[in-house]
């Protein structure tokens, strides 16, 4: 049979808190805490986005050297086109007034790119046909200086009729080469920006699907932890989960396998110590019994027998028969009390309930000071030898650690049948797992075999058993498979 399925519930026990990883804290392997501990796919991101930044980086740096230097190409040829172009617009117009040719010049001058050029009349004052209209700028002024050459200016002499009549003062003036290039990495970063956040979230999904096996392994191997070797995980389509998956089940099934063998030879061994307390007690009964009611029986025939004869001898044998009966009902004691541990009276003929009843009355008979309680729900008569014994021994153990141990003023000890397994609970308002405390129940390093002999023949039979602090005290508390376990034959 199956062993009872366990789901978190308060008869749980507490998960022990683990020791603190000196890898898991703040720091890992000199990574700040914000990477440490956060999940692969996240770091996969985080990876892919700084990914992008560098190379958005390179592109930006790219992109500004090779706008620079076209900048300063493009402003060196608008600069050298001015001077020519000057000196043909004079000698086409020598005969045109100079308020005609300072507009003509500023005219033609508009059509420059990359250039601003000023006219001043003789007397250096601008001209208000040669002044230039400050055009509207689109870029940004920091990505401006990122591209700007540096300036550069240059006066080109008006000479007409060989009178100097003013000069064209000329300045490099990129903005609008400027503004060119700021339009072109706009667009070109938005591009990249729409594709990296659409790759982002194409990646996520990818992951996602990719990883997801490694959280079903996860928690395959957390139930393993839990000693549930029914876990299976499903076989994914990348070939390097797939053999992980793979060899997880093969564990899964050999650890299975594994802790089915230890559950029958610790049936087996059970059994067997139960066959041999068996027969111990029944040779005990049957040969030390007569032999000291034999003694007893001699023993009452040698006083009858002392009673005819005359003094001093009559005083002394009746002394001596009294003496061996006495001996002799001191060892019938210790021969009922060894009977009743080796194999309890009653276990297997009367309802288990009745002789759990019987426990628990006889513990509080020679413990008046503590109230002892007993709580049996409607049990079955038996449920198989090695559960009823098992159940039998958890109680008058759990009860005898209670009452010597805890320093309780009461103990509460209830059974009942829930889905197919048998509940025990051992409650006591005592001092609680104390260091103490602890190593007398047997969880200490010096402790004795209380506990851990119960822990052995519960977990022997598929069930769990676990001791839970409470305020105030401790709780004992036992779970057993409800059927018979099936015995495997030699």
């Amino acid at each position: 049979m199956h062993p009872p399925e366990f789901v978190s519930s308060p008869f749980d026990p507490p998960v022990p808190a683990r020791a603190a990883d000196p890898a898991s804290g703040p720091f890992r392997s000199g990574l700040p805490a914000l990477w440490s501990g956060r999940p692969m796919r996240a770091r996969l991101m985080v990876v892919v986005v700084l990914i992008n930044l560098v190379a958005a980086a390179i592109s930006g740096a790219v992109i500004i050297h090779k706008a620079r230097t076209a900048t300063e190409v493009e402003t060196a040829a608008s600069l050298a086109v001015v001077e020519p172009l000057v000196a043909e617009t004079l000698q086409a117009l020598q005969d045109a007034p100079l308020s005609g040719l300072f507009r003509t010049l500023a005219l033609r001058f508009q059509g420059l790119r990359h250039v601003r050029v000023t006219l001043l009349d003789a007397a250096n004052r601008p001209s208000e046909a040669g002044t230039p209209r400050e055009g509207t700028r689109r870029a940004p002024r920091w990505f401006a200086r990122l591209i700007a050459p540096p300036a550069q200016r240059h006066e080109v002499p008006l000479v007409l009729r060989g009178a100097r009549i003013g000069t064209a003062l000329v300045t490099a003036e990129p903005s609008d080469e400027i503004d060119e290039v700021w339009g072109y990495a706009l667009a070109l970063g938005l591009t990249g920006l729409s594709l990296s956040l659409a790759m982002l979230a194409i990646l996520s999904l990818a992951f996602g699907r990719i990883l997801s096996p490694l959280a079903q392994l996860a928690a395959g191997l957390t139930r393993l932890e839990q000693q549930d070797y029914d876990a299976r995980v499903d076989r994914p389509d990348t070939r390097e989960l797939a053999v992980i998956a793979t060899r997880f089940n093969r564990l899964a099934e050999a650890l299975g396998a594994a802790r089915a063998a230890n559950l029958r030879l610790t049936r087996r061994l059970l059994t067997a110590e139960e066959d041999e307390r068996r027969r111990t007690a029944l040779e005990l009964h049957d040969e030390f019994g007569p032999c000291l009611f034999a003694l007893e029986a001699n023993s009452s025939s040698i006083a009858r027998i002392a009673a005819t004869l005359d003094e001093p001898a009559r005083g002394r044998l009746i002394q001596r028969t009294d003496d061996i009966a006495a001996i002799v009902t001191r060892v019938q004691t210790i021969n009922r009390a060894l009977l009743n541990r080796l194999r309890p009276a009653g276990l297997g003929q009367v309802p288990l309930s009745r002789c759990l009843e019987l426990l628990v009355r006889d513990a509080a008979r020679h413990h008046p000071e503590i109230a002892v309680e007993g709580r049996f729900a409607p049990l079955r008569p038996g449920y198989g030898d090695l559960v009823d014994l098992t159940l039998y021994r958890c109680v008058q153990e759990g009860l005898t650690n209670a009452l010597r141990h805890a320093g309780a003023s009461r103990v509460a000890v209830e059974v009942a049948e829930e889905e197919g397994s048998l509940r025990l609970t051992v409650d006591d308002d005592g001092s609680g797992l104390t260091g103490e405390r602890s190593e007398d129940r047997g969880e200490g390093r010096g402790g004795g075999r209380g506990l851990a002999g119960m822990r052995e023949r519960v977990e022997g039979l598929g069930g769990r058993l676990a001791l839970v602090p409470r305020e105030p005290g401790t709780s004992l508390r036992i779970a057993l498979p409800s059927g018979t376990p099936e015995e495997e034959a030699p």
